[in-house]
This record gives C-alpha cells, structure tokens and sequence, in this order.
C-alpha cells in the first residue's frame, strides 16, 4: 500500500534545475534512504512533500489520515522555553482535548440534563482517546525517550537557546518521536550526535514499525536502518530495492554498462561519420554514404554517464611550529561554571589528535579555550609561538554573500579567477561558486568554509566536526588532505570512521567532564 506518491515532480531555482520529472513513491512499512551528493536537493525534496514548497510542476498525493512528522535542522526555538516546556508542547493537540473537557465541565452547571448527557459522552471519549495515546503519563514518556537520547544528563530545566549543535539535535528529535507520527520524515538526524546516541536511534528505527524517509551521509548508520534506497542526481531519483551495500553494487554496475554502451556508440558515430565524410563527394559510394548519414540521422544518441565530482583539497603549510604545539597545565574550562576538572594535556609537531565524547561535555569549548577564544576558568595555556593554526567551527550562520565573496574578502590579493579555482576544487560548480552562502545547502558551506581554511598557511589545523553535512566523497577527499598534511591536526569527531587510520592519538572528553555521561 502506498502512503505516499510523488509523480514528476520538477523545481528549479531561477536557472538551476534542483529536480527534473522526479518520480518516488514510498509504501507501508518502507524505510527508505534518500540519498545523493551535497547540493543535489535532497533538502528540497523533502520541502516539497512535506508541502513547505511548491514545486514547478508534478503532483504530491498523500494517503488519508496521514500524521507526518520532519525533523527540520533549521528550525528555530524559541528563547525562555526549557527543554521540558519545549517536549510538553508535543503533545498540544492533547493538552487541547484537555482543556476542552474543563470547558464542558463549566457548561454543565447551566445545561439541561440532556445536554449534560451528551456532554459526559464527549468527555467520555476524550479521556479515552488521551489514557490511549499516554497522555496522563506525558512526564513519563518524556524522560523516557529523553534520556535514550541523553537530554536527561543536560537537565530538563535547561533553556532551549543555551544549547550547543548536538544538544540541540537531540532536543528537536525527541520532539518529533514524542508525536509519534504515522510517517518520520528525518533529515541528517545524526548530525552532531555522539556514538552512543546514534546506537539508540538506530536500534528505535529498526524497531519502528511505520514508514520513514531519511537522508543521511552516514553510511554506516544509513545502512543499518533501510530496506530501500533512492539516488537523487541530476535531478532524476532512482529506487533501489535494499539497503546502501545493494545499491552501491548495483549503481556501480549501472554506471559500467551505460559506460561501456556509450563508448560503443561513439565508436560506431566515429566510423559512421568518417565513412561519409570519405564517400559522399564520390558518385561511386554516395548512396552508400547517405544510408550512413540517414542511420546516423535516427540514431538515439546516448548521454556521457555523469561523473561525481569528488573535490581536492589540500591545505597550505606554514614554516613547522616547535616540538610542543600546545600544552594546557591544570586548565579548567567553562562559561560561568567548570565543565571539566583540571586537565593537564600537551600536543607534539605533526601528532593527529582525535576528541571524542557526548555531546555537551565540553570538546567545543575545549578547542575554543586552546585558541584563546575562550579564557579557561583557571590554569594555564600554552601554545608554541611559531603557531599559525587554521580554524573549522562547528557552527556558522550562512552570510549573505556570494560564495566567490566570502572568500574573495579574506584573501583580496588572489585574482578572481583564483578563487573560483580554489573552490571549484573543493567540489563547487560556477553556479553553486556565484550563489548566495545562506542558500546553499549544509554541505556546500561546509566546502566554501574548508576552501578559506585551505588558502591559509596553517602549521596546525584545528578541526570541530567538519565532516558535519559533508558527502561521503568530500569525506574521503577530506580525509586523503588530512593525512597528507605535515602540520598537527587536532579534530572533534563523532565518526569514527574517519578518524580512524588517520589520528594516532585518541582522547576521550569524557575522561574529565563534570557531567554525568
């Protein structure tokens, strides 16, 4: 049974085409993996069937009676809300058929006792409907699905807008699985979730017994919860039966064969054209050279199979810093209270050092307080004053300049034909290179952000989940620059995967947080 059909759906802003006669359908019970590379309009796709955006064209049908439920990670909260408050309002259609039982409750006192009766039954009703949904155990189910997600640690009391990244995260999905809709619609839901919370979502979605759509680079998680793929490039989707592992050896195979069929066409156009260039002017074979040119004429000429662009990138060094990078000496960080107790730690020349930990506990800060962005509480911070470090945080608001701009403006002197070189390298096309920064998606920011790092002579890099939106080839071409990088990285990551093989030391946040992990 289909709950959902999308029938050539095509949108497009102002010249770029973001889909092109799109057709996806999703059935009951189907976990599906929306997948492609950054920019490709997945993002919008999503906007689309959710009714957010209208599209050019093509036709969104819906079953009846469908609840849906998209976690969005650009919605706003809304400031002076704790994180309890915020949860409680999951469950506003419930606290509604509450308080209309007061109100019948009131009207009773001057009704007739007919309309007493009929009023009992509606209330009858009502609380039939609320003890079936939980909703006289709403604190219950709260810290439940709450602490799975580790909001419990934070403190329910917490306002909303003091949040870091991740906490954040965790906040709006437990929200939406609070509202236990018919239909989750959950877009890179494990963005700046720690290991241990991306278990618990992927042990509740493989337990989940109604349909999602998820879009995610993280292949491992990716993989583990859906049982259909759909590939968006080029505008076009294609459905796949199976979880990612499938659909990567079918689409390799695909892209072979369209491959080998397309070399074997421009063969056959080669020798058909020479032949007719050759014969056409000679009485002798002129007719032999129009049949070429009439079979040329009907032939349906294949399209070269796309290639992904997989971006370079390769980060300017400095002269080498001294033995020790940075060493902090009893340094306790915080805001207006310690995180952490006192932290003795030193960084050689050219280590990789990899910050693991829950979220909230402190790694952010960490990285801030080694910079000097942040004074630490007490203690000492040394760094080595040969130190050109080059900086990836983990949150920025998209400007509203052009991508060419924001970069441009911190390195006047290059040309601007240097600069759409250095970011078409790191994967950008001429047209994502002159579009707006705040309207490019996650993923094409994070790159524009990586390019600015790149043109710095840096000796150390100082990275805060930069892999956060990326695509799994910039991952790989990330990754590749990295190792290849002579200077001293020092990355927060919740992916192991990439930061595996690639640092040689391994630090755990957790070994000296305040907090109850």
């Amino acid at each position: 049974m289909s709950v959902l059909k999308a029938t050539s759906v095509s949108h497009g802003f102002g010249e770029r085409t973001i889909l092109e006669n799109a057709t996806f359908q999703l059935n009951k019970g189907e976990h599906v993996g929306l997948i492609g590379n950054n920019g490709e309009g997945k993002t919008t796709f999503l906007n689309i069937i959710t009714g957010n955006i209208t599209p050019d064209s093509g036709k969104i049908e819906w079953a009846k009676n469908i609840t849906i439920g998209y976690l969005d990670q650009y919605t706003k909260l809304e400031k002076g809300l704790t994180i309890k408050e915020y949860l409680r309002t999951a469950f506003d259609n419930d606290f509604k058929m509450e308080q209309r039982t007061f109100e019948l409750y009131d009207k009773m006192a001057t009704a007739s006792d007919e309309e007493v009766a009929e009023m009992m039954e509606e209330i009858g009703e009502i609380q039939t409907e609320l003890e079936a949904s939980g909703f006289y155990d709403i604190d219950a189910k709260i810290e439940q699905v709450g602490n799975g997600l580790g909001l419990g640690d934070l403190g329910y009391d917490r306002d909303v807008t003091d949040l870091s990244g991740g906490q954040r995260s965790k906040v709006l999905l437990t929200k939406l699985l609070l509202q236990n809709p018919m239909i989750l619609i959950l877009d890179e839901p494990t963005n700046y979730l720690d290991v241990e919370h991306i278990n618990w979502l992927t042990n509740y979605l493989l337990n989940y017994e109604n349909a999602f759509i998820l879009v995610s680079h993280d292949i491992p998680f990716l993989n583990k919860v859906v049982n259909v793929i759909y590939n968006l490039e080029a505008g076009n989707m294609r459905r796949y039966t199976g979880d990612y592992e499938t659909f990567k050896t079918l689409h390799e195979t695909e892209l072979l064969h369209q491959q080998m069929a397309y070399d074997k066409q421009q063969k056959e156009i080669d020798k058909l054209e020479k032949f007719i260039a050759k014969n056409k002017a000679r009485v002798a074979t002129t007719d032999l050279a129009k049949s070429r040119q009439r079979r040329l004429d009907k032939m349906v000429i294949l399209e070269k199979p796309s290639e992904q662009i997989k971006p370079t990138f390769r980060f300017n060094e400095a002269p080498a810093s001294g033995r020790f990078v940075v060493a902090l000496e009893d340094v306790v960080i915080g805001y207006n209270e310690p995180l952490t107790r006192p932290i003795n730690l030193v960084i050689e020349k050219g280590h990789k050092v990899a910050i693991k930990g829950a979220n909230g506990i402190g790694k952010s800060t960490l990285l801030k307080t080694i910079l000097g962005k942040l004074k630490p509480i007490s203690g000492k911070v040394e760094l080595d004053y040969k130190l050109e470090p080059g900086y990836f945080q983990q949150e920025e608001v998209g400007s509203h300049k052009q991508a060419l701009e924001e970069v441009w403006d911190m390195y006047p002197a290059m040309t601007q034909a240097e600069v759409r070189g250095a970011l078409a390298s790191c994967g950008l096309t001429k047209e994502k290179i002159e579009s707006l920064m705040i309207v490019l998606s996650g993923g094409e920011q994070a790159k524009v952000r990586i390019c600015k790092i790149m043109l710095s002579e840096t000796n150390c890099l100082v990275l805060d989940e930069p892999t956060n939106h990326l695509d799994n080839l910039a991952k790989e071409a990330l990754k590749e620059a990295l190792e290849k990088y002579k200077g001293t990285v020092i990355l927060v990551s919740h992916e192991p995967e990439f930061y595996d093989g690639l640092c040689d030391t391994i630090l755990n946040a957790e070994e000296w947080t305040l907090k109850i992990v």
